[in-house]
């Protein structure tokens, strides 16, 4: 053989069915078998494939529980307030004019509700809390002139007053039973 010459490629032998067989299924085994570890002895690889997974899932599964926790317990929503007993109160201004009228309606603050300019004759019926005292005011205008106010508890005629005069002022109260007395018409015990 010259220098110039190169070797003849030869066939690759053909192997025997029998001889190939072994071949693949080591050649299947050791891809599906783990792989060793490349760690040094005596160092920890952090577990097992599926223990990292589990470890991992759990984890997840923690921090959803306390966001959907911390959801459910950080609602904005206010507890919805008890009803409170009350007795139904007539207010009634009778005269003529105008007059500027403060009178209690359903309000657990005892803040009066004012009307301004209203014409004579004026009446309104309210629900008031147990406990608290109905009242009605009335102011009359520069105009003056005479009005006179009655409150009733009930349908029960309780107090009359009148104003006379420019700026006449007149106010009518009266005297409700403390809540849990049993006389409350709506959610008394």
């Amino acid at each position: 053989m010259s220098s110039n010459e190169l070797p003849e490629p030869t066939a690759p032998e053909k192997k025997s069915p029998a001889e190939e067989t072994p071949r693949k299924e080591l050649a299947e085994l050791s891809r599906h078998a783990p792989a060793e570890s490349a760690a040094p002895a005596g160092e920890d690889t952090g577990g097992s494939p599926d223990r990292r997974g589990l470890l991992i899932a759990a984890a997840v599964l923690l921090a959803c529980g306390g966001l959907v926790g911390y959801g459910v317990l950080d609602t904005k929503e206010q507890p919805k307030p008890r009803a409170v007993p009350t007795a139904e109160v007539t207010y009634e201004v009778t005269g003529t004019g105008t007059a500027e009228i403060a009178y209690l309606a359903r309000s657990e603050s005892g803040t009066a509700t004012v009307e301004k300019g209203v014409t004579l004759p004026w009446r309104k019926s309210v629900e008031v809390p147990l406990g608290k005292a109905p009242s009605v005011a009335i102011v009359l205008d520069e105009k003056g002139g005479r009005a006179s106010c009655t409150l009733a508890v009930r349908g029960q005629h309780v107090q009359r007053a009148t104003a006379m005069g420019e700026y006449g002022r007149a106010t009518c109260s009266g005297e409700l039973p403390a809540a849990g007395a049993g006389e409350g018409r709506r959610g008394a015990v």
